[in-house]
This record gives structure tokens, C-alpha cells and sequence, in this order.
């Protein structure tokens, strides 16, 4: 069995190893152009983009509010925008219609970067795989080196071994070379989607503070009819009771 998977690495070689490299290689670049090109179309301030909605919250104009997030690119203001449209709805619905939203932001914003961080943790060990094969060849090549002496083998290595060892060498460096962009890519990639979700729950957390003040100023403001009310009422009351007084006399 041994022998068996010895000869099926020795007739493949390393070859396949560095051809599979390269086309990951290159699916991993497509893929880190495509997540910079993303993230660069939905930059924006954030900072900005809070004080104008707290100040625009603030004097009451909703509409004028979700024109400023329409205005922005951002995924953040995408966010926000769900929850202003469920505003007359209330707080709870607005809340809830902004963490959907949020969760399908979420989605967009990692979209792909699973293969990067397979990729970055998994290459090594492909071009380990591929530097396993080249020394087997190696190894082999040695075998079958019976007409040299001990002394001239150690002296003069054949140059098929020679290819085989470097080989190896390449697959190695090969899978370092895929393995450290890829991982780069998805560290800074994923920082950024940190930073946005941040950024979203903080806007999030500006219209909901707005909503939840209105319904408390809506309250009390239903309170205080209801006890001016209810003290219009106790005079008149008192008033029939010494009416009917006066009448019994």
C-alpha cells in the first residue's frame, strides 16, 4: 500500500501542487478587488453623517433625516433608513426593522471573505504537501542511484534529485507567497466590517434615542391631558352636589 502511494506522488510529482497555487492565487486576488472596490464605494463619514442626523432628529424633520441617508452611500445610512421608514410604527418596530436590515448588511459586507481565511490558513499546508511529494521523489531518485558509490553519491547528487529537492523548495515558498496576502487581506477586511457595524449600531442607537423620547413626551403629554381633565371635572361635581343641597332645603 505504501509503495503503492509512493509511486502514485513520485509520477504526479509537485507540479499539480504549484498549478492548483496559482489558480487560488489568482481567485484570491480577484476576490480582494473585488472587497476593496466594495468597501471603497460605501465609504463614507461617519462622524458627519451622525451630527447632521442628531441635529436634523433634534428639530424634528424626519423626512429631512432620511433625505440625508439616502444622500449616503454607506451601509450604515442603509440601515438607519429601514428603521425611519418603520418609525410611525414605533420604537419596537423601528428597532427591529434595523437589525434585519443590519443582518443583511452583515451578510454583503463578508461576503467572500470565508475563502480568503481558508485560503490564508490552508496554503501553507497545500505547498507542505507539495515540498512532502518532492522530497519522495527525492528520496526515490536516490534509490535508484545503485551504480554510484556511497562516496559519490554524497559527493555528487544526481540531478534528478536535485530537481526534485528543488521542487519542494519552490511548493514551500509558493504556499507561503498565496498564504500571507490572503491572510493580510482578511484581517484588514475584516477590521473594516467591525468599523461599519460599529459605526451602524451607533447611528441605530441616535434614532432610536429620538424615538423613544418622542413616545415619552407623547405619554406625558396624554398624562397631563387626562389629569386636567380630571380636575375640570371634580368643580362641577361639587357644584351639582350643593345645587341638590340647596333644592332638598
Amino acid at each position: 500500500m505504501i509503495e503503492k502511494v509512493k509511486t502514485a506522488m513520485v509520477g504526479l510529482g509537485a507540479g499539480w501542487v504549484l498549478v492548483l497555487m496559482l489558480v487560488l492565487s489568482v481567485i484570491s486576488l480577484a476576490i480582494m478587488l473585488e472587497r476593496a472596490w466594495l468597501y471603497w464605494s460605501l465609504r463614507d463619514d461617519a462622524a458627519a453623517l451622525m451630527r447632521d442626523l442628531g441635529r436634523l432628529l433634534r428639530g424634528g424633520d424626519l423626512e429631512g433625516a432620511r433625505r440625508r441617508l439616502e444622500a449616503s452611500p454607506s451601509a450604515e445610512a442603509a440601515v438607519v433608513i429601514a428603521g425611519i421608514v418603520e418609525a410611525k410604527m414605533g420604537y419596537e418596530a423601528a428597532a427591529e426593522a434595523m437589525a434585519g436590515a443590519s443582518a443583511l448588511q452583515r451578510l454583503k459586507l463578508e461576503k467572500r471573505l470565508t475563502f480568503l481565511g481558508t485560503l490564508g490558513n490552508n496554503a501553507p499546508f497545500i505547498g507542505l504537501l507539495g515540498t512532502v511529494i518532492g522530497i519522495v521523489g527525492a528520496f526515490d531518485e536516490l534509490g535508484k542511484a545503485k551504480d554510484a558509490t556511497l562516496s559519490g553519491a554524497a559527493q555528487v547528487a544526481p540531478e534528478a534529485v536535485m530537481n526534485n529537492i528543488a521542487e519542494a523548495l519552490v511548493a514551500t515558498a509558493v504556499g507561503l507567497l498565496v498564504a500571507i496576502p490572503a491572510v493580510a487581506a482578511f484581517n484588514a477586511f475584516q477590521r473594516i466590517v467591525k468599523t461599519t457595524l460599529s459605526n451602524t449600531e451607533a447611528l441605530s442607537h441616535v434614532l432610536l434615542a429620538h424615538l423613544k423620547a418622542t413616545a415619552d413626551s407623547g405619554t406625558a403629554v396624554e398624562e397631563a391631558l387626562e389629569t386636567a381633565a380630571s380636575r375640570a371635572d371634580r368643580p362641577s361635581k361639587s357644584g351639582g352636589s350643593k345645587e341638590t343641597s340647596k333644592e332638598a332645603e
